[in-house]
């Protein structure tokens, strides 16, 4: 009931008065079923504009950390994610890779529709970078096609750092199903695996138009704040006195 409160009344209307969103292929998105959504991921109102424009309710894997944070407002903003359909994931642990499986396969089976940013993070620069295989696992263990999604426009509306989007339009646009049957029973071959993702995150880039990074937008996230520390170490101390 929360859901369809943020969608309808709450949220939803805010959000296509902010964006103005602009969709293309929701044909493409199946009416019934299971099936997992595949998209970039630019801006933190990348989790909202989907659900908002989406028929079928979606559920998207989200990180730990907006549902830990202290005192009242972290106790808010869990509770806010948790009935907007996020489902926690601690990135963190060793094993956040097998229990964002273990969720995201316990809502396929439900018959729902899952989403997954393949990239694992927001683009820091609006560039698409490597997918992550889990997108795969998933798609080839629950036997769901795999619809690709771009955002367009809302690294612009809403970049890293800024807690207040600019109006501003955008583009949803859906892809064609992709479907995976052919590799069925092969979900623990790595090459596979690499191939089946390769393969969504090409469909996204091609519906995107973003310039394409090989590398983990995780890796360079880390590399970026590694430099940062450095430089922050090379500057001169001020004398205190």
């Amino acid at each position: 009931m929360f859901y369809q409160l943020l969608k309808h009344i709450v949220l939803g209307p805010w959000l296509r008065l902010v964006f103005r969103p602009r969709i293309e292929g929701l044909a493409r998105v199946p009416a019934h079923g299971p099936a997992i959504i595949a998209g970039n991921h630019l801006s933190f109102a990348d989790h909202f504009l989907m659900p908002a424009i989406l028929k079928r309710r979606i559920t998207f894997l989200a990180k730990a950390e907006y549902f830990t944070g202290p005192g009242l407002k972290g106790r808010l903003t869990a509770a806010f994610f948790r009935n907007a359909g996020q489902i926690p994931v601690d990135r963190s642990s060793k094993d956040a890779g097998q229990a964002a499986i273990r969720e995201g396969l316990g809502v396929l089976r439900k018959g729902e529709l899952l989403g997954i940013y393949p990239e694992g993070t927001r683009s820091p620069d609006g560039r698409l970078y490597r997918g992550k295989v889990g997108v795969a696992v998933l798609a080839l263990e629950a036997g769901v096609p795999v619809i690709p999604c771009a955002m367009i426009g809302t690294f612009e509306a809403q970049p890293p750092g800024q807690v207040l989007p600019r109006v501003r339009p955008v583009v949803i646009r859906f892809g064609e199903p992709l479907e995976f049957s052919r590799y069925a029973g092969m979900e623990k071959e790595k090459a596979v695996l690499r191939a089946v993702t390769d393969e969504i995150m090409y469909a996204v880039l091609s519906l995107s138009g973003q310039e394409y990074v090989d590398r983990y937008a995780a890796d360079v996230k880390a590399e970026e704040a590694g430099q940062q520390t450095d430089r922050a170490r090379r500057l001169p101390r001020l004398p205190l006195s």
